[in-house]
């Protein structure tokens, strides 16, 4: 299993969100994938406003939290991550991270597990290849602020970016 997906299935544990038993499949019904589409929503616009203002820490944050949403998505339908390839062509514009995002994100609106994996895996990919950064210790440092219960604070993912 995928350890940030196991994370976030401890996390939903420990905040008690509503998610099946281990090896359990579960459902997403249509007001979950609405609001799950809503989180995502909510997370690209400030992703991309990041993007706009060139702050890389804000630009990684937005990815990681792109990335949990998905992750807490497949984790309420009781599925496993499927091995996706991410597929972003580097052309010197933002534009072309602006669109790869936002196609992503709207394939989520099936709701289907292979669809929040692709976003998933193009969050990783775009936070290594787009801003030069550690996605999995940003992801550890997310996590590990939102199980001690301060998600609000401040978050200083700098540690994770490449020099």
């Amino acid at each position: 299993m995928n350890k940030h997906l196991q994370q976030v299935r401890d996390f939903h544990r420990k905040f008690a969100i509503k998610q099946p038993d281990d090896g359990e499949i579960g459902h997403l019904s249509d007001m979950d994938i609405v609001m799950r589409q809503a989180l995502l929503l909510d997370c690209g616009s400030e992703t991309f406003k990041a993007i706009a203002s060139g702050d890389l820490i804000k630009i990684l944050g937005g990815l990681v939290d792109l990335s949990f949403n998905a992750l807490a998505a497949i984790a309420c339908r009781g599925d496993e991550l499927v091995s996706v390839s991410a597929n972003w062509r580097q052309d010197g514009t933002v534009l072309s991270v602006m669109r790869v995002l936002s196609e992503k994100i709207n394939l989520c609106t099936s709701g289907e597990t292979v669809h929040y994996s692709g976003l998933y895996a193009i969050c990783a990919h775009l936070s290594q290849r787009f801003v030069n950064a550690d996605f999995d210790e940003a992801f550890q440092i997310v996590h590990q602020q939102l199980m001690s219960g301060r998600g609000g604070e401040r978050l200083d993912l700098s540690p994770a970016l490449f020099e």
